[in-house]
């Protein structure tokens, strides 16, 4: 059960940037740590600790940080951020490969680590397809 005290997600939007970010430096920076609450078995992140409200990632993906986190770069890359902004790095990045869209969450606003999972297609960010042709 959510926290009563827990507020409920705005929709995801997909927007521009502040002025004066260079988006091509910030992804150089970002990398992908992932976590425990996504996973059902052991990976890069440890060993599984699954949230019951938590999706759970694709066992395929467990080993696959560098992979993970070149996605993320490629999201802020090409701008297919959202949120506010945490420091100098965007609060969301989404990531589609093939038909499955990935949101990346920002956890470390001062080294710019992010965790991930995937989306269902009502929790799509809308207009996403222009960044994913």
């Amino acid at each position: 059960m959510k926290s009563p005290h827990r507020k409920r997600q705005p929709p995801r939007k997909i927007s521009k940037p502040p002025d004066g970010i260079d988006l091509e430096s910030i992804a150089d920076e970002v990398r992908y740590i992932g976590s425990c609450e996504h996973k059902s078995g052991l990976s890069f992140a440890g060993p599984p600790r699954p949230r019951a409200d938590a999706s759970i990632c694709d066992s395929s993906l467990n080993w696959e940080q560098e992979q993970l986190t070149n996605w993320i770069r490629e999201a802020i890359r090409i701008g297919c951020v959202g949120g506010c902004w945490k420091g100098r790095f965007p609060k969301y990045a989404w990531f589609r490969d093939r038909e499955v869209v990935y949101e990346g969450r920002l956890v470390n606003k001062g080294n710019g680590d992010y965790k991930g999972y995937a989306l269902t297609d009502d929790e799509t960010p809308e207009g996403i397809d222009e960044y994913y042709v």
